[in-house]
């Protein structure tokens, strides 16, 4: 594992240097992620998968309500299903563990159904992000496990392109709903992947109250050189950040079906009043 300045310099650059990061284990892990796009097909060890639930688990819940759930789908033909419904991405197919995270609001409706009392607050929307948040981050810690197991990741959330299909595949009832997927392998040593740029602190994090600069040229500028710089080194086109946030997010067609989401969240039980 590298150095926490060695991968510092890969998150941020030159900026680096005035980061007074200390240099911890536990940091040089969490600096040097990265997602993965190629795997091996060799199998997960045997404790690999509960040994991932147990670091999902043991993160934050809020209230503890717990309202979360995974499938873990390793059969061929259904990753190659999930694959086909969000965009063909070849490492579903390839890595032999896609995790589906879900925002389930059911288990606490069949509890209340159990005990014979309301849950009235189940609808709302504030219920829904709670469930969403919860799945978050259960699956980061998952994803801190895995690489500290030596595996790598990354995350699907083109799963949202087709959520009704998405549902059908892995069979969630009403109040269940599939927030993303995470896919788990063997990295593929043939193809590294790269620790990607991040946009400098100074954009990101503001002192006591937010503060809008008056221009963002230079930061946003220096950060898209920066990027085109990595894009180069992974053999991508090179046209930065903003080019690829503004294109992204241009029009609803460019959401790739996500622009329908709210229709997807009520047809499958959540009103989000």
């Amino acid at each position: 594992m590298p150095h926490t300045r060695t991968s510092l310099h890969a998150r941020y650059g030159a900026a680096a240097k005035d980061l007074p990061v200390p240099e911890n284990t536990v940091l040089e892990h969490l600096l040097s992620h990265r997602s993965v796009r190629n795997f091996l097909p060799d199998a997960l060890p045997g404790p690999t998968l509960p040994t991932l639930v147990a670091a999902a688990q043991s993160a934050a819940s809020s209230s503890n309500l717990q309202t979360w759930s995974v499938v873990a789908v390793q059969s061929q033909a259904s990753r190659d299903r999930l694959a086909a419904l969000a965009g063909n991405q070849a490492h579903i197919r390839q890595a032999p563990l896609l995790l589906v995270w879900l925002a389930d609001l059911s288990r606490i409706a069949r509890i209340a159904q159990y005990k014979q009392q309301p849950a009235d607050g189940l609808p709302y929307l504030d219920t829904y992000l709670i469930a969403v948040i919860d799945a978050a981050l259960a699956a980061q810690n998952a994803v801190v496990a895995a690489e500290a197991l030596g595996l790598g990741t990354v995350y699907i959330g083109a799963l949202r392109n087709q959520p009704e299909a998405v549902a059908e595949v892995v069979g969630t009832p009403q109040g269940v709903f599939p927030v993303f997927g995470l896919v788990v392998g063997h990295p593929d040593p043939a193809h590294p992947a790269a620790i990607k740029p991040r946009l400098p602190q100074t954009t990101v994090l503001h002192h006591e109250r937010y503060t809008a600069p008056d221009s963002l040229d230079a930061e946003i500028g220096d950060y898209d050189a920066q990027l085109s710089g990595f894009q180069a080194s992974e053999g991508l086109p090179q046209v930065g950040w903003s080019n690829v946030v503004l294109e992204r997010l241009r029009n609803a067609e460019s959401l790739k079906g996500r622009h329908r989401l709210v229709e997807a969240l009520h047809g499958a039980g959540f009103p989000l009043r």
